[in-house]
């Protein structure tokens, strides 16, 4: 169901917890901007719940370093409810009261859950109005529940929920028990906000927290109830950088998984590094070693060759990136072939069927169809026709010091190895440069250009040279005992 459908049947508001230290993180960085499959783990909680509803509907509770967590996450459209002082998951909703009081229900999700599955928040949902309960949590059942607050059902069948307990209140009997709150909720508004002010911070931690809820509902006559989640993986959370890793190890492992399926080819899945928001289109194949972030595309058949990096870049069909290519911001078109030791900086435009050799570097550069550059060149801020060969060693300079300048060269060009081209310049179609020049000058469409010092060859210049060394040493003194 679309968010669309969700809001024309029921006005619902997304409330994530995102206020939070993570003290046991030991880092100065916000708990939720901590980064898993390559983005953090707020915004893959965000972009679940912007399955469901529009961004506008959806309340992101921030209290530590606030206004760096909306500036990472400001681009989602959510919007933002202030907890300057946490004091617990009750104490954000309090917060939040004004912002969800318009809706008639609201889901709960922690920013620092990020595997939970659009899929299962949307059963949470639908089981939530089905049972027509004041609360539902989702609750999962790991193989080791020490640490979580236990749920206590009423009986082995019912969906109700008689309590829950923590661990420490646990008696002998209940800690067999391994169902645990997850802490993602589902409320209907109006029974929470008409007891939200009766929650407390009688409790160990000396928090106002939102679990309580659950008694204060059923006290009220109201339905509590309680559904798990398919895979426990999905509610888990990260406390400590060991745990952020192996949350990023599953990701990673289902992000790999899930290109397989759909036919990419990836030998020793486990030894790359590969996003969640990447995405690979069939009989491509992926060697081990090979690392792709961000919003990398990649079309089909294709072949990514072992230790290349590619970050945020679109590559076409049939495209060759050979060994220990690096790639960021970067478009290739069909046919083209890249490496080894290639690097493609932010900006460059790669055309269909051009080459970049090994040790060759572009920046905002753009490779028309066809064009080669295939040995040891920099090749910044320029553009290159269809055709055009750029020989070993080719420099644009780009650079004055001050500002950034263009070199355009045309279709069919020829430009020798080692020259070294001043921009800006503009070398039109067809034109021929000889090796080792330095162009400071336009060269016209079919023209020959050679900028080089005039070579003088002189003929024995070394026996002189080496005579007149011999004659200017000191000498020895068997030399001097002679004279």
């Amino acid at each position: 169901m679309g968010s669309a459908e969700l809001e024309s049947n029921k006005k619902l508001a997304v409330v994530i917890m995102a206020a939070g230290k993570g003290t046991r993180l030991k880092s100065h960085r916000p708990k939720v901007l901590h980064q898993i499959g390559g983005k953090p783990l707020l915004s893959h909680v965000i972009a679940v719940a912007s399955r469901l509803v529009d961004p506008a509907n959806i309340y992101v509770v921030v209290g530590h370093q606030a206004e760096r967590v909306k500036a990472a996450v400001a681009e989602t459209g959510v919007r933002f409810v202030e907890q300057p002082d946490p004091r617990g998951t009750g104490h954000a909703i309090q917060c939040a009261r004004e912002a969800v009081t318009p809706f008639d229900h609201i889901l709960v999700l922690s920013g620092d859950v990020p595997l939970i599955r659009p899929e299962t928040i949307e059963k949470l949902w639908h089981f939530h109005l089905g049972e027509q309960a004041a609360m539902t949590i989702l609750t999962a059942a790991p193989e080791d529940p020490t640490g979580y607050g236990r749920i206590l059902r009423k009986s082995k069948d019912s969906t109700e929920v008689a309590a829950i307990v923590e661990q420490k209140a646990l008696t002998q009997e209940q800690q067999s028990v391994r169902e645990i709150n997850s802490g993602i909720y589902a409320f209907k508004t109006s029974p929470l906000l008409e007891h939200l002010d009766k929650l407390n911070a009688n409790n160990a931690n000396a928090e106002i927290i939102l679990t309580d809820m659950a008694a204060l509902l059923g006290s009220a006559g109201d339905r509590v109830v309680a559904i798990e989640a398919a895979e426990t993986a999905e509610v888990l959370g990260a406390n400590t950088i060991a745990e952020l890793a192996a949350l990023d190890a599953t990701l990673r492992a289902a992000t790999a998984s899930r290109l397989m399926a759909a036919g990419v080819t990836i030998f020793r899945p486990e030894t790359c590094v590969i996003d969640a928001d990447v995405e690979v289109a069939p009989d491509t194949v992926i060697e081990p070693f090979v690392q792709l972030l961000g919003a990398t595309r990649i079309g089909s058949d294709c072949l990514i060759r072992s230790y290349s990096v590619v970050e945020n870049c679109k590559l076409g069909n049939n495209v060759l990136l050979r060994q220990s290519c690096i790639l960021s911001e970067s478009t290739v078109a069909d046919g083209a072939k890249i490496g080894p030791f290639a690097h493609l900086r932010p900006g460059s435009k790669i055309g269909q069927d051009a080459h970049v050799g090994n040790f060759v570097e572009t920046k905002n550069a753009t490779l028309g169809k066809g064009a080669k550059a295939n040995h040891l060149s920099y090749l910044g801020d320029a553009e290159v026709g269809e055709g055009s060969n750029i020989g070993a060693g080719v420099i644009t300079c780009n650079y004055d010091g001050v500002h950034k300048h263009t070199t355009r060269i045309g279709k069919d060009v020829f430009v020798g190895s080692d020259s070294t081209l001043v921009a800006p310049i503009t070398v039109e179609d067809g034109a021929y440069i000889g090796a080792g020049s330095c162009i400071t000058k336009d060269v016209p469409a079919g023209a020959l250009a050679v900028a080089r010092s005039r070579q003088i060859s002189k003929q024995g210049w070394v026996a002189g040279r080496r005579n007149r060394k011999e004659a200017q040493a000191p000498k020895t003194g068997d030399e001097k005992a002679q004279e």
